[in-house]
């Protein structure tokens, strides 16, 4: 008999009673928990294949079935925690790599989001009702002209460059066609349109169906290259150059050959089964001006008419990075922090390698300032946006508008079971099999991100009415609107913000 040195994380509890072995839970889990014993006629659970997505306890018609922790627990020592032990035990076996999806669940490295508190008007500056006045929730990025000029009749010339116009401070990140079904970028798509905003295709190239969503759309080109032809370049609104992401900071993409099938394969320009591996480093960026070169070039494909976007990871380094990207030309740039979800990566960097949002935010905004060309680009801010709350928050810290990613596939039913990268996905959002991927209704789940993102600019407004001030434009960079709390001095330093009470 095999020795199991790892019990399973969870527990699946089945009340027998309540049981009326209907088999919708056998039919509902693409992980093989459940299973019908002919012979006995009963119903079994194998426990260690479960990912606690709650597939089966959403759908039991009665109640019948809970998911619990398994509350077995290693000898408790002071050192080793058992999660510590279970990697050792998990990489003796395999000796690969450990892989995990989702953002980083490090309790240790704090959300600065929560220790920081938005100010409200009283006495000398009154508040603004949202229901009886005007609330200014649109924002255009891109870069910005240094100066206004008019012509020889007084008038301001057109001089804007290309821009992003959207109705609410809120896009949709970066998630790749393979990694994530049709149907959800199909639900993206609709949702932006209906909202006035942006989704952004991912490394994964734009299928067919989706060419019509062009208006609302931003289209990425990273190291692999993978689905990048004229076309696919001209289609979007915007052309975002992907340099690094923040749940995997300095190293490359990696989708499976099994989900390189069908329109997948197609779409992205990779053989069916091969694995879509996209290396660390662009082999035409080594340098600012390789950069620029390479925003140029985009630029000159397009027309000079639309705005190209770099994309980085949030690390100890950020603020000069960011300096450089805005002298490249650049017209955005997209920072993705510590916090950020992905479909794939490695453990040991998701949890290890790179900072919150909030502080390289602030620390980029800060550096463009005194460097007198923060306006020549516009930032967005992604990873670890779990509210309206702090999409206000990042705006006030410096953002122009921010990117949900792990928020907006909540919406659409994730349960945030952190096993995307097995393809099994039982909600139909993080998988290519087509049994699995007909349980999203991209039209369905349009209507809930449009709903989600409709609540979060309501909120918003109200926010902006208790400070006082009715346009997102006054709240951008506003750092003087926040206070800290349960912050050190040099935590409140870096965030260029003020202790609660001061």
């Amino acid at each position: 008999m095999r020795c199991n040195l790892i019990p399973s994380r969870f527990k699946v509890i089945r009340d027998n009673e309540a049981c009326v072995s209907c088999r919708i839970c056998v039919r509902e889990c693409s992980y093989g928990v459940h299973s019908y014993d002919e012979e006995k006629k009963t119903l079994k659970a194998d426990s260690t294949k479960c990912v606690d997505c709650q597939r089966c306890v959403s759908y039991c018609p009665t109640g019948a079935l809970s998911i619990v922790l398994n509350k077995n627990t290693f000898r408790p020592n002071a050192e080793w925690s058992c999660d510590s032990l279970k990697e050792i035990y998990r990489q003796s076996e395999s000796g690969g790599v450990l892989l995990s999806s989702m953002g980083s669940p490090v309790k240790s490295i704090p959300r600065y989001f929560d220790r920081i508190l938005l100010n409200a008007s009283q006495v000398t500056n009154p508040s603004i009702d949202p229901l009886r006045e005007p609330m200014e929730t649109k924002v255009f990025i891109g870069s910005r002209p240094e100066r206004i000029e008019r012509d020889e009749r007084g008038r301001i010339k057109d001089n804007l460059p290309p821009h992003l116009e959207l109705d609410t401070p809120i896009l949709f990140s970066a998630m790749s066609y393979g990694a994530i079904s049709l149907n959800v970028h199909k639900a993206l798509a609709m949702a932006a349109k209906e909202l006035g905003t942006y989704w952004n295709t991912g490394e994964g190239g734009l299928h067919e169906d989706l060419y019509k969503y062009g208006d609302n759309t931003i289209v990425q080109v990273a190291s692999g290259r993978f689905g990048v032809h004229s076309r696919y370049l001209s289609a979007g609104a915007a052309v975002e150059i992907k340099i690094g992401q923040g749940a995997k900071p300095g190293i490359g993409g990696h989708l499976t050959g099994a989900k390189i099938i069908g329109d997948v394969s197609r779409t992205r320009m990779v053989p069916s089964g091969m694995d879509a591996i996209s290396p660390a480093p662009h082999h035409d960026i080594y340098s600012i001006e390789d950069l620029r070169q390479l925003v140029s070039s985009i630029k000159e494909a397009t027309g000079y008419l639309k705005p190209v976007i770099v994309k980085v990871a949030a690390v100890h380094n950020i603020a000069p990075i960011a300096s450089g990207i805005a002298r490249s030309g650049a017209d955005i740039i997209s920072i993705d922090g510590f916090r950020g979800g992905t479909g794939a990566s490695p453990v040991r960097i998701r949890d290890n390698v790179g900072i919150p949002i909030e502080v390289a935010l602030a620390s980029v905004d800060q550096r463009l300032r005194e460097e007198h060309i923060r306006d020549r680009v516009s930032i967005i801010a992604s990873g670890g946006i779990h509210n309206s709350a702090d999409v206000a928050k990042a705006i006030a810290l410096g953002a122009d508008a921010v990117s949900i990613g792990t928020a907006a596939l909540i919406a659409l039913g994730c349960h945030l079971c952190a096993s995307c990268h097995t393809g099994k996905c039982s909600w139909g959002i993080a998988t290519q099999e087509e049994e699995l991927t007909k349980r999203l209704d991209p039209e369905k789940g349009a209507e809930r991100l449009v709903n989600l993102v409709h609540a979060w600019t309501r909120e918003i407004q109200e926010i902006m009415g208790g400070m006082g001030i009715n346009s997102i434009e006054a709240l951008r960079g506003n750092r003087l609107a926040l206070r800290g709390v349960d912050l050190n001095e040099k935590e409140l330093q870096v965030l260029g913000i003020r202790y609660a009470g001061e």
